[in-house]
């Protein structure tokens, strides 16, 4: 696949996939099957069921305010125990067998995911007083010729999402929590990727979230907006939409992300999106 020319894709899929292997396998595939067709892809992915597993195992609670985790010294290294080692790795193995020519890398690899400890800020659901989260990173940049490089060998990299800094206090190049869905937005915003898939377990915008037939195929920047505002799209669909807008590209041929997509995790769904935006997920466009 040296020197392929077809579209460039991130696709981002949590902890949740990788735990059912059957539908882990089968959007491996799908994936597999577009890669043959000239597709480049960067598979990122989460491990959060996977991280409070071990923690509830090694006799701990997780801290999790407003839906966020806190990451503190022994929740990070339970972190990189799992996304870098246990996760990662299965992806790999299961992409192995679809077919790809999968390498694993976490954003601390070549300093693709750079970033610095994120300030305290009052989060909604946290209460009125600014929350301090650890070890949690925010991006400062990503740097993409380690992907490049790969893509041009004919590799498909399987990204765990830490970052990595350069100095906080005394610990030099501190490794950093960081959300999945922010890595996989903003390194499909540094590739200029044609496509953005995020794989949710709602499969898309709902005008009701409890009826998949109110699905919204397509939404721009305006009716997004519009949508926020009237309360059609709320909860934890808002920070992902609000996301995928800032990463969109917003002049042919300029920078950013041709188009995000959100969708459900199944293998099916990925290829019907792939060949026609919109058909199965939402389709967010400038």
């Amino acid at each position: 696949m040296t020197g392929a020319t077809g579209p460039t894709a991130v696709l981002k899929f949590g902890g949740e996939v990788v735990l059912d292997r059957a539908q882990l396998d089968h959007v491996l595939e799908v994936v597999a099957d577009l890669t043959a067709r000239g597709w480049r892809f960067v598979l990122c992915h989460g491990g959060g069921p996977q991280v409070t597993a071990l923690t509830r195992r090694l006799g701990a609670e997780p801290n999790m305010v407003g839906g966020r985790r806190v990451t503190d010294l022994p929740t990070l290294q339970i972190a990189k125990q799992v996304l870098t080692g246990e996760v990662n790795v299965d992806v790999v193995a299961a992409a192995l067998a679809a077919g790809l020519e999968a390498v694993g890398i976490a954003g601390v690899s070549a300093r693709t995911v750079h970033a610095r400890r994120r300030p305290a800020r009052i989060v909604s659901g946290g209460g009125p007083d600014p929350v301090d989260f650890g070890w949690v990173g925010e991006i400062i940049e990503i740097r993409t010729h380690l992907v490049h490089h790969l893509w041009e060998g004919g590799y498909t990299p399987v990204l765990s999402t830490l970052g990595v800094g350069d100095v906080d206090g005394d610990v030099v190049s501190p490794v950093y929590n960081i959300n999945a869905d922010t890595v996989a937005s903003a390194v499909a915003k540094a590739l200029d990727a044609d496509h953005l898939f995020l794989m949710t377990a709602i499969g898309g915008v709902l005008r009701d979230r409890d009826d998949p037939s109110t699905r919204i195929p397509r939404l721009d920047a305006a009716s997004a907006h519009a949508a926020i505002a009237a309360g059609v799209i709320n909860g934890g669909m808002i920070p992902k939409v609000e996301e995928a807008l800032v990463q969109l590209r917003h002049e042919p041929g300029g920078p950013g992300v041709g188009a995000v997509h959100i969708l459900g995790a199944d293998g099916d769904i990925l290829r019907a999106e792939a060949a026609l935006p919109g058909s199965r997920g939402t389709v967010l466009v400038p």
